[in-house]
């Protein structure tokens, strides 16, 4: 009989994080971790930081990483920089000089603003917004009740299309910038140069989605409901 394979369910963990297996060579996991369970895709996996570009991605990463908190003592940390001067020191480390702004036509105020932060911090910025190219929602074909205004013209969102003007303009970094959901993960698969995400679309919760999941058993215990 074939043994079932286990699927890994991080998220279920119930262990705390300095008992984990991942964290404390002694410590304990699930039967379904992937510590345990993946060694070879961890061998496979670490194999591919061999290469030159990804080594010094990875590191640059984690060196961004630490550069983020201020040790108030030698166990305690705090954090002391936003996303958006992250992403301007992870940029720097690497050299990079043209950045790629993809963004919501929503979101022009900030889209200015965020352009204006990295270009006074000596990037050269490539900005696109969702709207670029002025094509019909119907070419994709969507009908009228579709629309977010029936019986109206709606430019639609051209994900495909803001990633293939990022390329020719060969940008060395994207910065994602409330993307719908669905449209960001289109610019994803077709962006050529490495993305980052500077905030994600929650027109709710003021793109801040976290926000939902705080108040799920509170005002927003609706949630945890099934459809």
């Amino acid at each position: 009989m074939t043994k079932a394979k286990l699927t890994s369910n991080c998220a279920k963990c119930p262990y705390p994080w300095p008992e984990r297996l991942c964290n404390n060579e002694d410590g304990k996991g699930l039967a379904s971790c992937p510590t345990t369970n993946k060694k070879e895709l961890l061998k496979k996996s670490m194999a591919l930081y061999e290469d030159p570009e990804v080594l010094r991605f990875a590191q640059n990463a984690s060196i961004q990483e630490a550069e983020c908190y201020q040790h108030l003592d030698e166990n305690i940390v705090k954090p002391v920089k936003p996303r958006i001067l992250e992403i301007a020191e992870f940029a720097h480390k690497m050299e990079y000089k043209r950045l790629g702004l993809i963004f919501c036509a929503g979101l022009d105020a900030e889209a200015k603003a965020v352009d204006k932060f990295y270009g006074i911090r000596g990037f050269e910025m490539i900005s696109v917004a969702c709207k670029v190219g002025r094509a019909p929602k119907e070419a994709i074909g969507l009908k009228e009740e579709q629309k977010i205004l029936p019986n109206t013209f709606e430019s639609m969102c051209n994900p495909i299309y803001q990633a293939e003007i990022v390329n020719d303009e060969e940008v060395d970094f994207n910065i994602l910038l409330g993307l719908c959901v669905g449209h960001d993960s289109l610019v994803i698969k077709h962006l050529e140069a490495p993305v980052t995400i500077l905030a994600a679309k929650d027109r709710l919760m003021g793109h801040n989605p976290l926000a939902a999941v705080y108040n799920m058993n509170s005002y927003y215990a609706h949630l945890k409901k099934p459809q």
